[in-house]
């Protein structure tokens, strides 16, 4: 196949994949090399339509029509970007990773060896499911700090985005950590505990990113609760990312610090029952209600907020991690 075909191929069309499959039959080098450009164009277009997705969007010019022009635009910037001059160079370590272990013999009969990479690279990237795996990406706009939250794990195993924990952790390890006191807070604001354990992951990572004191111990604050000047218990100082006007920016803010998850909980418990702000949140029963409530409330700035809350109350791994927690229970 000669190399000058490779520029009629376009993975931000699902419809012209078939040409990369077509390719990698051959298992010829440049199909692998323009399969990694073409994972970076995909990579690059979710980098703009995130972009695009946290300006504000409400210019006198902005439309439904506008969106689509600029959705088309950024689609051909992608691919301009990733194929002309070397792109940002993600391409070339895809390149080596689908490259490795490539022996230059013949393959069976029906195989096609980059299949399977260009299907999972071209879901990975624009599949809606996985955008639960970055639920928890920037959720945390009150103390929030990235924290992808990871695929859901088989019973008894670590799950493999989470490599820097011990054996163990992960959701499941969270939920079994932090379910009795959930089921308390449950009780006393009238939201299902599992919306708690929810917002709990969002704001931590599933525990991963849970604020620390000055000295490396856990602050036990899990829904990041600013301290304000008549707080009278411990703190810690700290930088955020926090949306103003929709746009990110870093500041210093000082967060409560709890002896005990128990104590974040009732604390949490407290604050949703007692200020009149968040009136519409306590005893809401509906995922989607119940996250809606919390960001028309102030709770967080980002304004991805609820759309992140009620993806993780709804995903699988939530879900998976409960019915795990549960069985072990039993």
């Amino acid at each position: 196949m000669a190399a000058q075909d490779f520029s009629q191929i376009n993975a931000l069309d699902p419809n012209t994949l078939s040409g990369l499959r077509r390719l990698s039959k051959e298992n010829s080098p440049e199909a692998t090399r323009e399969a990694a450009k073409q994972f970076e164009a995909l990579f690059l277009q979710q980098v703009l339509k995130s972009m695009r997705d946290a300006s504000p969007k409400n210019s006198m010019f902005d439309s439904e029509e506008s969106r689509m022009y600029q959705s088309m635009l950024d689609q051909q910037m992608s691919l301009q970007l990733a194929t002309r001059g070397g792109g940002i160079g993600l391409a070339r370590v895809i390149e080596r990773q689908l490259s490795a272990g490539q022996e230059p013999v013949l393959q069976p009969e029906g195989s096609v060896p980059l299949d399977g990479a260009i299907r999972r690279g071209f879901a990975a990237a624009v599949s809606p499911g996985a955008t639960e795996a970055s639920a928890s990406g920037a959720a945390m706009s009150t103390a929030k700090t990235a924290a992808p939250l990871p695929a859901a794990a088989s019973a008894g195993t670590a799950p493999a985005s989470l490599p820097n924990m011990p054996a163990g952790a992960g959701p499941r390890a969270f939920v079994d950590k932090v379910w009795p006191q959930a089921v308390e807070a449950s009780r006393v604001t009238g939201i299902p505990a599992r919306f708690l354990v929810a917002q709990a992951a969002l704001e931590t990572g599933w525990g991963k990113h849970e604020l620390k004191n000055a000295d490396g111990s856990p602050s036990h604050n899990l829904f990041n609760i600013k301290a304000s000047r008549s707080w009278t218990g411990g703190t810690v100082n700290t930088a955020t990312t926090e949306y103003r006007n929709g746009v990110a920016t870093r500041e210093n803010a000082r967060f409560r610090a709890y002896g005990s998850y128990a104590e974040s909980f009732q604390d949490y418990a407290r604050l949703i029952r007692n200020n009149p702000r968040y009136a519409g949140v306590a005893g809401q029963d509906d995922a989607v209600a119940f996250a809606r409530s919390l960001q028309s409330a102030g709770y967080a700035t980002d304004p991805q907020y609820a759309d992140k809350l009620a993806r993780i109350i709804n995903g699988n791994t939530l879900r998976t991690a409960l019915a795990a927690s549960a069985t072990r229970s039993a």
